[in-house]
């Protein structure tokens, strides 16, 4: 459950807000993205009035109410004012009537107030908490950038991970996380990885233990966060399992319903696995870039398939004339 005190403690600093009233209201569960101008409902018109949406007080809100008779100032405010509101935000530091303070105290409703503008809050708030209720998952592995690319390196345990990110890092390549990765899903069309901040630049190596890899290598080898552009999974090298020698069937994986480029690479002694990782985010590039060596290849042999054919044709041809 995502509260009013959770979003305060994350970003209250950062939007300048101080609670007004309704402390005891901090625990309110916000259950929706989205934040609202009261608007219309001030005029007494419910209908299709959302309750579950943070409400944001600004100028005009604060003016109107003001113009209203007390009595009636109450009446519109507890219309909107619901045990469902997860709290009220005055903007531009504007100092609430007396009577909404009053049915925030009574309905236990957070009552804060910023200093920014408010389409400036509203906007600011929006992106916010669309971030905060962005499905993500966690799953385990090593997420690197190599040449721009952000390449998850998954397998199972002690199949050298770890070991083929850190040399991927010796070459000047990033670590984002190493082990365990969270992942994000940014405006329902790509993937964020990034890594717990407990673990944030360590890596764990088998025989040498925890290090640090922003120390070792300075912080030109880290970031906090990047986009997940493919993932390749890293096991041991099986004769009877058959490995894709062309690359024409391309594979995915599906992480929160985007479809992520996947590549499966086997292991033996005398591999360079550091340099098949390179390579796999090189070629990556080239087909974003609308150039795919395997389609490429592969409609040459079709072409040469197809000359070699019609020259065949052309002296059988030839051969029939000339008994005729």
């Amino acid at each position: 459950m995502y509260s009013v005190q959770d979003f305060f403690d994350k970003h209250g600093k950062g939007l300048d807000l101080e609670i007004l009233s309704g402390h005891l209201g901090m625990n309110r569960p916000i259950k929706v993205p989205e934040v609202q101008r009261p608007g219309l409902s001030l005029t007494g018109y419910l209908r299709h009035f959302a309750s579950k949406r943070i409400l944001i007080f600004g100028k005009l809100e604060i003016l109107f109410l003001r113009d209203m008779p007390t009595s009636t100032r109450v009446e519109r405010l507890k219309g909107i004012l619901t045990k469902e509101t997860p709290a009220v935000i005055v903007s531009r530091r504007y100092r609430p009537p007396k009577e909404l303070v009053m049915c925030c105290e009574q309905e236990k409703i957070p009552l804060l107030r910023a200093s920014i503008p408010t389409m400036d809050l509203v906007i600011k708030m929006t992106f916010l908490l669309s971030e905060e209720f962005s499905p993500s998952i966690t799953c385990h592995g090593t997420l690197v950038e190599a040449f721009g690319v952000g390449m998850m390196i998954q397998g199972d345990s002690s199949v050298g991970k770890s070991e083929a990110a850190l040399g991927l890092i010796e070459r000047g390549h990033r670590l984002i996380s190493d082990d365990i990765v969270r992942i994000k899903l940014r405006e329902g069309s790509y993937l964020e990885g990034t890594g717990p901040e407990l673990t944030r630049h360590l890596m764990e190596i088998r025989g040498i233990g925890i290090i640090n890899v922003a120390h070792l290598y300075g912080a030109v080898c880290i970031r906090d966060k990047k986009n997940l552009d493919l993932v390749v999974k890293l096991e041991e090298w099986d004769d009877r399992h058959f490995y894709d020698r062309i690359g024409l069937d391309e594979k995915f994986c599906n992480i929160l319903g985007i479809n992520i480029p996947f590549h499966l690479l086997p292991l033996k002694p005398g591999r360079d696995v550091v340099l098949l990782l390179e390579t796999i985010a090189l070629n990556h590039r080239l087909k974003d870039m609308g150039y795919n060596s395997a389609k490429e290849f592969n409609a040459k042999l079709l072409d040469t398939i197809a000359k070699r054919q019609n020259q065949g044709k052309k002296p059988r041809e030839n051969h029939k004339k000339s008994k005729n």
